[in-house]
């Protein structure tokens, strides 16, 4: 009995030492990430203002004068060219997840996989290079549309990556299942398997589209950056065309103290768009779990 006694408290007192820990261990996974944000609030806070978020920033002349400046055209920017790049993406990193996951046979798939594996682990300054040589350079000039482009090189080896993931997790029952009733392999794949990793194909994207936006260095060589609002919203695709991760660098190595302080409330608006959706997609995996 004295003995039972001794080895119960033992397991109390290792479960106790074992959850502190893992207490511990998350503090300390935690403190660098608050200190990061804690910093950039506070750096940049002032700076968030009505004129922050409904002027454009203009020449440095501008902030001497004392007239309003602001980054609402890098904000709408940022819209343009990360869902332009969402829209190139994520047909051809379904396609591809598809691909492997669904037709693991085809002799396609070995050169398919070596190219998504190259892909992602190619410097992020690289595919902005790629991109200034397939479209900036045959357009002539520095747009939107090539950012966009360079932000889906980022973005479709994750969507192809996590498309595999989860359409690998589907139980094969479910395809013989529309198999058995006649239904071509494409219609199981769109009608049966596709709905049933719903969830995580859209994790997936919400991902990948986190992971781009805070990519600066593919847009330095692509959207280039506009300190002016374009005259309308073609502008942004075919032009110039500012963009929050390009600008935050730009402002960050600016020799003016106004603009340092817009950088910080850039980060600001940067960050909390990516924790929204890495929080989004946690919780998209969260609901797949339980």
């Amino acid at each position: 009995m004295i003995q039972g006694t001794k080895s119960i408290n033992r397991r109390r007192i290792n479960d106790r030492i074992m959850f502190g820990l893992l207490v511990l261990s998350t503090v300390v996974v935690m403190t660098p990430l608050l200190i990061i944000i804690g910093y950039v609030v506070i750096n940049g806070f002032n700076a968030l203002s009505i004129d922050f978020f409904t002027q454009e920033l203009g020449s440095p002349a501008r902030a001497m004068q004392g007239r309003p400046t602001g980054l609402m055209h890098t904000m709408l920017g940022t819209i343009v060219v990360d869902f332009m790049a969402l829209i190139i993406a994520v047909p051809i990193g379904i396609g591809a997840g598809i691909m492997l996951s669904e037709y693991p046979d085809h002799k396609l798939n070995p050169v398919l996989r070596i190219m998504n594996d190259t892909l992602n682990g190619m410097p992020a300054i690289l595919k902005g290079m790629l991109a200034f040589v397939l479209v900036v350079k045959p357009m002539g000039t520095f747009s939107g549309l090539a950012g966009g482009v360079a932000l889906a090189f980022v973005m479709i080896p994750i969507v192809a990556r996590t498309t595999e993931s989860a359409l690998m997790a589907i139980p094969w029952a479910i395809r013989e299942a529309g198999l058995a009733i006649g239904l071509p392999r494409w219609r199981v794949v769109l009608s049966t398997v596709m709905p049933a990793a719903k969830t995580g194909l859209v994790t997936g994207v919400l991902i990948a589209f986190a992971r781009a936006a805070g990519e600066a260095a593919p847009l330095v060589f692509t959207s280039f950056g506009n300190n002016y609002m374009p005259r309308n919203w073609t502008g942004m695709i075919w032009g110039p065309v500012d963009t929050l991760p390009q600008r935050l660098y730009s402002l960050a190595i600016s020799p003016y103290k106004e603009w340092h302080t817009m950088g910080w409330a850039a980060g600001i608006v940067l960050l909390t768009f990516v924790i929204i959706l890495f929080v989004a997609a946690r919780l998209l995996t969260r609901k797949k779990n339980s």
